[in-house]
């Protein structure tokens, strides 16, 4: 049993939310004084039987973990170990294991063998010397190979699971992301096929996962492992085991996409470095760089998937408070093709001439656009400001705003205004916010799917993500889809790593209502409605294009748009 599943068996949200107040017991609830801001009248309510507490006066809620690092300024995993110590339970590293740990340990023991197998084929193996003369060809040297701890996986289908099935179970090595079951005959199959190995670590170094690259012409160029009882997609920079202590020194993280960027950034000396492995960056692969720097150099290869990367990058890490810059390299180049042709020393000297952050959002969304037209100019302020509005640091909101202003050559006032406006809109909804983000259907399908668990595998293939698109429940269902295929039943406390506390707080609250019990039909039903508003939604954008296009004059895209809309439409006729 997880340490946290233990902990939820014997601590009491009441008991740990007294220690911050004094509450009252209120029918079935718990009430008092919020801990979280001043007040004279009891808005605070904690909910024993769901172990839920929510603000209804400053709108924090969430779990006995979001409690506790609300309260005491902790991390998640410094969270767990405040209340494993209070409630006297031993840690993971002291105790016997049993269930899911006993599968996490498994998975651990059977990755550091598998790497172990991987670097002895790389330097003890004729077909590993093919390898090894691959990497040195791309300018790898010795050190950096071991350092890393690079190996390679033979080019045969079932060289691992030859090796290893004596020792562990199909079932197991499967689990593990090692092997894959063929759809036609059912056969084992290895995942890793005639591709130099990067091992993933943990902050601690154990091994969590691999990421694989062909040597030969295979699709596709890099491989990850699945996700597993160890390892999330996206819940890991990889390379920070090594460089964490450089980054902590420097108090800025360069940010890459792939394995062979941080390898050769790596030998070059610029340690301060992590890669997002070929993904999106996430909220929590910010979390992590934060724990080590102020500031982030997001350096992604310099073609155009690479820019939409970091455009998609830049606000976030904006949002979360890192002081954020941008560096495109030349040519299209990714870290690793410009370090080999140029040097490392020029790639010092580009760093030191990276975009900031904010002016790179300024210069792409305003390129291609004849900022003398009006309503151009007015849709690329809009777009600014909501990049604006997102900041937390006042301070900085007002200097990014200048920057605006000056950029597009509109009075810092009129921006203001318009910011202003839309607050006075935001106002205006309030008394739907009171009762929540959420529209009726969403609310009754999420009070459905949590507190009546068992109507999630029946409805599992129904649940999409285009369903949820610009819902504000949009994170809450990504997280529920990616439970269901990944085997995990839902944890509130990793929930809560992967939304905004916003949400967490009208999450926390829509789940203590009172409601009745209700089927999979009423599921089904939400469901559909949740498809028809999501697809009226994007039909309402579809129709502000075709307002634009029309008055550009683009009849091209006009075409495509009018098709658009005639399908949309056809979608929610059917529903």
């Amino acid at each position: 049993m997880e340490i946290t599943e233990k902990i939820k068996q014997v601590a009491s949200i009441v008991e740990i939310a007294s220690q911050y107040t004094t509450l009252k017991k209120r029918g079935k609830k718990w009430v008092g004084l919020c801990p979280f801001h001043s007040e004279k009248t009891p808005s605070f309510t904690v909910d024993e039987e769901k172990q839920l507490f929510h603000c209804f006066g400053c709108g924090v809620g969430g779990d006995l973990f979001s409690l506790v690092m609300e309260k005491e300024n902790l991390t998640f995993p410094e969270a767990v170990r405040f209340l494993a110590d209070r409630y006297h339970l031993p840690w993971p590293e002291s105790r016997q294991t049993s269930g899911q740990t006993r599968l996490e340990e498994k998975i651990f023991e059977i990755n550091e063998k598998a790497l172990t197998w991987f670097r002895h084929n790389l330097w003890e193996t004729p077909e590993g010397q093919e390898a090894l003369s691959y990497l040195k060809l791309r300018q790898f040297s010795e050190e950096t190979i071991k350092k890393l701890r690079l190996g390679y996986a033979p080019n045969s289908w079932d060289s691992l699971y030859n090796t290893f099935k004596t020792s562990y179970s199909s079932q197991d090595l499967e689990k593990a992301g090692l092997i894959i079951r063929s759809q036609k005959g059912g056969e084992f199959r290895d995942r890793f096929r005639g591709r130099i190995i990067f091992p993933i670590f943990t902050l601690t170094g154990r091994v969590v996962a691999f990421g694989g690259r062909t040597i030969f012409e295979a699709q596709p160029k890099y491989l990850n492992s699945p996700e597993t009882q160890t390892f999330v997609k996206g819940s890991l920079l990889y390379g920070l085991n090594f460089t964490k202590e450089e980054i902590r020194k420097l108090g800025e993280l360069v940010l890459v996409e792939g394995y062979a960027d941080f390898a050769s950034l790596y030998q070059a000396g610029i340690r301060n470095i992590a890669a997002s492995m070929g993904t999106s960056l996430t909220p929590q692969q910010i979390a992590q760089a934060r724990r080590y720097a102020a500031g982030i150099i997001i350096n992604y290869d310099g073609d155009e998937a690479g820019i939409k990367a970091a455009l998609r990058a830049v606000p976030l890490c904006l949002e979360h408070g890192l002081r954020t810059r941008v560096l495109l390299l030349p040519e299209k180049l990714d870290p690793d093709g410009y370090l080999r042709k140029y040097g490392p020393d020029r790639y010092r000297q580009l760093i030191k001439k990276s975009y900031d952050g904010f002016h790179f959002l300024l210069r792409h969304y305003s390129r291609n656009v004849d900022l003398g037209i009006a309503e151009e100019k007015s849709r690329v302020a809009r777009i600014i400001i909501d990049e604006i509005k997102r900041l937390p640091d006042p301070l900085v909101q007002s200097e990014y705003l200048q920057q605006a202003a000056d950029f597009l050559q509109i009075e810092e006032n009129l921006l203001r205004k318009m910011i202003e406006a839309e607050s006075r809109m935001t106002q205006a909804t309030a008394s739907r916010e009171e009762e929540g983000l959420f529209c009726p259907a969403e609310k009754r399908l999420l009070q459905l799917l949590f507190n009546q668990q068992e109507l999630l595998l029946p409805i599992a293939n129904e649940l999409e993500a285009e369903c949820f698109a610009g819902l504000p429940s949009e994170p809450v269902f990504r997280y529920l889809c990616e439970s269901l295929k990944s085997g995990r039943s839902l944890d509130f406390s990793q929930l809560q790593e992967s939304i905004k506390p916003g949400l967490l707080s009208h999450l926390s609250r829509t789940l203590q209502e009172e409601v009745p019990a209700g089927s999979l039909g009423e599921a089904l039903d939400c469901l559909n409605t949740l498809r028809k508003v999501s697809l009226q939604k994007k039909l309402r954008e579809i129709q502000r294009e075709i307002a634009l296009s029309e008055k550009r004059g683009d009849k091209e895209k006009l075409t495509a748009l009018l098709y658009q809309k005639h399908e949309i439409t056809r979608q929610i006729l059917t529903l």
